[in-house]
């Protein structure tokens, strides 16, 4: 019987122990589960009654067969209608994904060569050696090798940087144990957990990016415009450009090398004391300006732009982390005057919630406990609001029909997260429920049957916005990345021509020219390897 696109299923699987639920639309009736291997029935259920799920408009059918916890490989029959892809029940079903997550990250090196005893077949080349030139500043060049390409294209930005990073970290401090996996990179085996070295190929480059002179920190290093879409990252590739300072970028800077600090310290501590100087530098640049400005991209420069017009999160995450790992109450008096003008997002432009975090975070005998109380109230406030909208949601993930915007699977990422954090502060199987059906929308049981991780899943990610998986003439694209998913916004043309009149959550193409639905980016792969972590 052939794959019905129509049945929903997370196509890696799932623990024995955890929910487990079939989605269909537009069909009811009877399902089984079948064994793969032997084609025998295991399990009998009855989909429930239909609802319309109002991101997808599709009609919504739900068969619960959580009671099947043997090991196996399997898939959902609907005698009329046809059958799902395979999935595994097993203890480590998301294990794999959690490592590829991470190895993407190795992937997107820049100033390296990636060696076949690494990479694989996605070897090349190390790219852009040559020192970047300062704008506006002809005869002022710096070298800034390294970091991580923050995107499917070549520019490398503080702002995403900084943030994937503290990703990186939060999520080895929150699961130590979970995250030890060994990833087959350079500096594997070096008595340092893979997830740290390779976090420290990053906050080497980001050191780089700080003025000598002020303390102020480049927004980005990328060149003028875009390459073009078919160039490897070693290929021609035209002048450097050090965008100017801005206060979004230092800001964030300041906040992931007080991180640094705090958790490279046992591993190397003139590293970690190198990036407490440098998050210090940071601040004081911010403490020394007037007011705080958003960024613009000055004349000419054409590539991303991560403006921000609202800083008072930067500067709230900034002093927060300063105060968790100095205890000095100048830094404590500034997260005080911002903490309620702030929310708890976990986006790029909006990083209040990694402020509010890094204070949950803080230790006890440090924190104001009042302020301490409303964050945390705050936290589960909205952790709860989310579980509403899930209850809506056809597919039980927390985004509005409105919601589906750019980079969309990095907020279902972010969601995820929001809940296990939630369900931390305040334990709540409803939270770990909840964060666990946005990884099983990532992995495939949405509206679309997209697995939306290169290489992963029945129905991958095959040609993503990334132009190394463009360029390099292998049929795969490179695997472990995270896709942005649906944007109603229809920001490019391969999406206007193709999918105007969708509703938002099938708005979405496995195209290499929908920039807008299919780029990969380093920000949504760190939350989602949260989410892996933890349910491994």
């Amino acid at each position: 019987m052939d794959i019905n696109q129509r049945i929903h299923i997370n196509q890696l699987g799932y623990r024995p122990k955890d929910k487990k639920v079939v989605i269909c639309s537009e069909m009811d009736g009877t399902f089984y589960i079948v064994n793969e291997k032997n084609n025998e029935t295991v399990y009998e259920g009855i989909l429930s009654a239909g609802e319309l799920d109002p991101s997808s408009k599709d009609k919504i059918y739900k068969g619960d067969f959580s009671s099947l916890e043997k090991h196996g490989s399997y898939y959902v029959l609907i005698p009329t209608s046809g059958k799902s892809y395979p999935f595994e029940i097993g203890d480590k079903v998301y294990t794999e994904v959690k490592k590829a997550l991470l190895k993407g990250l190795y992937f997107q090196r820049c100033g390296m060569e990636l060696e076949e005893k690494h990479a694989g077949k996605w070897k090349h080349e190390a790219c852009h050696l040559v020192d970047g030139i300062v704008y506006g500043h002809k005869d002022k060049t710096i070298c800034a090798t390294g970091g991580w390409h923050d995107a499917g294209d070549y520019g490398r930005y503080t702002v995403p940087g900084a943030l994937s990073a503290a990703d990186l970290m939060i999520t080895y401090r929150l699961f130590p144990e979970k995250i030890k996996d060994v990833i087959n990179i350079p500096e594997s085996g070096n008595a340092v957990p893979d997830i740290l070295n390779e976090c420290r190929y990053e906050l080497e480059w980001l050191l780089k990016m700080q003025d000598k002179d002020s303390g102020g920190v480049y927004h980005k290093l990328t060149t003028a415009k875009f390459v073009d879409l078919d160039m490897m990252p070693c290929g021609y590739v035209p002048k450097l450009i050090f965008s100017p300072i801005s206060d979004s970028a230092t800001g964030d800077f300041a906040a992931v090398m007080a991180m640094a600090y705090d958790t490279y310290s046992t591993f190397d501590p003139d590293f970690s004391n190198q990036c407490l100087a440098a998050a210090l530098r940071a601040f004081e640049y911010l403490q020394n300006k007037k007011s705080l400005t958003e960024y613009k991209n000055p004349p000419g420069i054409m590539t991303g732009e991560y403006g921000d017009k609202v800083i008072i999160d930067e500067l709230a995450w900034a002093a927060a982390q300063l105060y968790r790992v100095t205890g000095e109450d100048k830094y404590h008096q500034v997260f005080r005057n911002c903490y309620s003008s702030i929310g708890c997002e976990l986006g790029w432009a909006d990083i209040s919630g990694m402020a509010k975090l890094t204070y949950l975070l803080t230790s006890p005998e440090l924190v104001d406990k009042k302020i301490y109380t409303y964050i945390k109230n705050e936290w589960i406030s909205t952790a709860d609001r989310y579980l509403g909208i899930c209850s809506r949601d056809g597919y039980g993930i927390g985004l509005e029909p409105d919601e589906y915007l750019w980079g969309s699977n990095m907020t279902v990422a972010n969601i995820g997260r929001h809940l296990i954090i939630a369900n931390i502060l305040e334990p709540n199987s409803d939270y770990v429920s909840g964060a666990q059906n946005h990884l099983h929308y990532l992995l495939g049981r949405n509206s679309l049957n997209q697995c939306f991780i290169t290489g992963f899943g029945s129905k991958p990610i095959l040609n993503p916005h990334h132009r190394p998986s463009v360029a390099d003439g292998i049929t795969k694209p490179v695997p472990g990345l995270l896709s942005g998913g649906p944007n109603k916004g229809l920001h490019d043309d391969y999406a206007k021509n193709h999918l105007m009149g969708l509703p938002p959550a099938k708005c979405f193409a496995d195209h290499e020219d929908s920039y807008s639905t299919n780029e990969v980016a380093i920000y949504w792969n760190t939350p989602a390897l949260f989410l892996a972590a933890y349910f491994d």
